[in-house]
Order: C-alpha cells, then structure tokens, then sequence
C-alpha cells in the first residue's frame, strides 16, 4: 500500500461505516497512527488503526490470498495495540481485527478462529466477491451522469470495486474504467476520499500509466497541494533536527559517523510526522544510496 495516500484517505474515513463491504459495525470516529514500534521491529506495518462509536479500536488488513499463518501476522498487529494503548493508558482497550479480502478469495474458503488453548483470535471477515463489480459501476455511472451526490456507500465501493473482479487483467480493466468515472466527480471533497482511496486499494493491481495519472489527478487537487506543503514543511524540519544532531555527533565521533547519525534522526523524525515507513521517508529525504543500509539498521 502507499502509506503516504493511506494517510490522507485515512483522515476521511471519520464518519464511515464497513457496512458497504458486508460488515455491520460502528461508524469511525478517529484515525489512530500505525507507526507502532513493536510493529515496526518486525518489518510490519497496520493498513488502518479506528477508533469507532463503541469505543472499540479496529485494526483493518487487506488479503487478496488466504493464509493461516497470516493470524500470526495478525496476533502481533494486536499485542503492539494493546502495548502502545496500556503504556499511554494504564488499561487494555477492546479490539477488532478485521480482514477485507478481494474477489480472489470466496466465503467458506476462510477461517476466522484461531483456538491455540490460552490464546484465543477472532476476526471480523468481509468479502469482495460478495459484492458486484458490473452493479457498482452501473449505479455510479448512472448518478454521476446525472449529477447526483454519491452517498458515503458509494464512496466507499467506489474504491474497492476493481476488487470484485477475479482476473489481474479484469481488476486493470476495471480500475481504468473507474479513474475515467471519477473525472465525472464534481466535488472536490468527494474526490479526494475517492482518488486516494482508490491508490490505496488498488495500488498492487494498476498499471504504471494509469498510476502516474491518478498521482497527477491528486496532486492538482486542494488535498494534493495540503500535502505538497506538508511534505515540505516536514521534511525541512526533519533535516533541521538530524544536522543539529549530526553537528554534535560529528564533533564526537568524526563527519562521517556524524552525517550519518544526522541522516538517522532525520528518517525518524520524518516518519514520525508523516506516517511514513523507512523507504518512503528516505526517498522524501535524498537519503544517498551508500548510506541507506546503515540509516535502515539503526531505526
């Protein structure tokens, strides 16, 4: 996934209900960061962390395969919730795990128990191929045409329906079939929860030109230049913060150990404010090639 759309699509998800992919739960009412350190020392990282109108926190993966070793996966995701929320609360919050799997995996195929003696995990589970591609695209073209505001169920199907197809090359059809519908798209808010989200959801299965579009699409949207300038002012303050450290490491250790131990706070610092993992922030960051190795080893 790009964690970076991830982001900014994930602030609009307040509001939202899974109700459009099968699953009868309470509405979001907070975005939570995924950057959980447990997690990140195990070269993981949670797709979407809400808070919903319960009060329950409910952690979001997507699977376009089934594999039980995968609880696992999911077992970890859990434990670095319930250490981050004790440490900053001192009592275990009540969790979800919900797992959204594409066409390419049918009802009755999974298992949502695992049953391990002490350890007991149950999943929330929706179903892509449950849902229509074809009747989708039907009821959004047809309000699109005429002018009608879609409501937060086509929204959010508006995303994931390329995932409803089976074949690669149906999925690539579709998500071209939906970035021309979006052009239709007259609301600007309404776009930028649509376009984001479809990168996100999608991002595994469009082709390099249609991919290059959509990024362009965003970036020319009031979202797009919001980040453009968030990105900017972040990554300024995170080189701000790693030459002041590089500065007084350099003195200690030599320059070189000192630019690198810059480099490193500046990584961190950039992943912290953008949400971002390790690659994404030393892309943002220039971070050269020789050094990203040993930038990578000391987060």
């Amino acid at each position: 996934m790009s964690h970076i759309f991830s982001k900014f699509m994930g602030e609009r998800m307040r509001n939202k209900s899974f109700k459009a992919y099968g699953l009868d739960l309470p509405e979001i009412v907070r975005v939570e960061p995924t950057n959980l350190p447990t997690i990140k020392a195990m070269e993981l990282r949670i797709d979407n962390l809400f808070e919903l109108a319960d009060g329950t926190f409910a952690i979001v993966d997507y699977e376009s395969d089934y594999d039980e070793k995968d609880k696992l996966k999911y077992a970890n995701y859990l434990t670095g919730v319930l250490t981050k929320y004790y440490e900053r609360h001192r009592k275990f919050p009540v969790l979800r795990m919900i797992v959204i799997y594409t066409a390419d995996v049918t009802r009755g195929t999974t298992n949502d128990r695992l049953q391990a003696g002490a350890i007991c995990l149950r999943l929330d589970t929706a179903f892509l191929s449950d849902l229509s591609g074809d009747e989708i695209f039907c009821r959004l073209s047809s309000k699109l045409q005429e002018s009608q505001p879609l409501d937060d169920t086509d929204c959010m199907q508006f995303m994931i329906a390329p995932l409803t197809y089976r074949t690669k090359e149906a999925k690539q059809q579709a998500v071209r079939r939906a970035y021309e519908l979006s052009e239709l798209i007259a609301d600007e808010e309404t776009l930028n929860f649509v376009l984001p989200g479809m990168i996100v959801f999608c991002e595994k299965i469009i082709d390099e030109q249609t991919y290059i579009k959509m990024k362009e699409r965003v970036r020319m949207t009031r979202m797009g230049r919001e980040f453009a300038e968030e990105k900017r002012a972040a990554v300024e303050k995170a080189l701000m913060e790693g030459e002041a450290r590089g500065e007084a490491r350099g003195e200690a250790r030599g320059e070189a150990r000192g630019e690198t131990n810059g480099m490193i706070k500046a990584v961190r610092a950039l992943m912290a404010s953008m949400k971002v993992s390790a690659k994404e922030a030393m892309d943002m960051l220039a971070v050269p090639d020789g050094m990203r190795n040993s930038v990578q080893a000391s987060l």
